[in-house]
């Protein structure tokens, strides 16, 4: 899943990155509001950490201009130091999909953003199954038929993003992205040998190509 992460703290926003990184995310950082904007405007992001006292636009602004938008639906966590119920209030009635205070928790911030995911995929339960593979999110583990199976972090996250869209086709543009964000992209072939891992290591018929588009599990009945 990829993350966008608006924070000027540079600290506060490596300890993020560093945990979310470690539970199989792929984060972007931006330390103002107008490049958060322009992220915003030109990129495709699964969930969004938001603070507000942001340099060049505030974070309310953001957050408004967003719903406006064609990634209008995305999730928001604000982060923020403001703790008046006032600003809480504010935040939440600006589009905010939950608040969260500084100084953060990181297992905290961590069950908060499992718990969006979830919530915006529409599934009230944690795991995701499908054709006897399970996905624990929380504990980054993988199943097929009950037998624990190992994975890389990467085939971990492309399985995530495959599982968590059953019967919907998902672009090569947008499994990259979710893969590397701004990060430089890894050979050409990438996918492919992640795609043909996953399929070796599960079943071979899970994930089917759509040529020249991307790759889907179908929908089952």
């Amino acid at each position: 899943m990829r993350v966008l992460l608006v924070e000027d703290d540079r600290a506060l926003a490596q300890g993020i990155r560093v945990a979310l990184r470690g539970e199989g995310y792929t984060l972007d950082w931006v330390a103002d509001g107008a490049e958060a904007e322009h992220a915003l405007q030109c990129e495709r992001f699964d969930l969004v950490l938001l603070d507000l006292g942001l340099p060049r636009r505030d974070g309310l602004a953001v957050l408004r201009s967003m719903r406006s938008q064609a990634q209008g639906n995305v999730p928001v966590l604000i982060l923020t130091a403001r703790d008046a119920v006032a600003d809480r209030v504010a935040g939440l009635d600006a589009g905010a999909d939950d608040y969260l205070v500084k100084p953060v928790d990181l297992d905290e911030l961590k069950a908060r953003i499992r718990a969006l995911l979830r919530r915006c995929q529409g599934r009230a339960q944690p795991r995701l199954e499908y054709a006897g593979v399970s996905l624990d999110p929380a504990t980054q583990q993988v199943s097929y038929q009950g037998t624990p199976v190992t994975v890389t972090p990467m085939e971990y996250q492309l399985l995530h993003q495959l599982l968590a869209r059953p019967g919907v086709v998902v672009t090569r543009e947008r499994l990259s992205n979710a893969l590397y964000g701004w990060q430089e992209s890894g050979p050409g072939n990438t996918l492919e040998v992640l795609i043909h891992n996953l399929r070796k290591k599960l079943h071979s018929g899970l994930i089917r190509t759509v040529r020249g588009v991307g790759y889907l599990v179908e929908q089952q009945p």
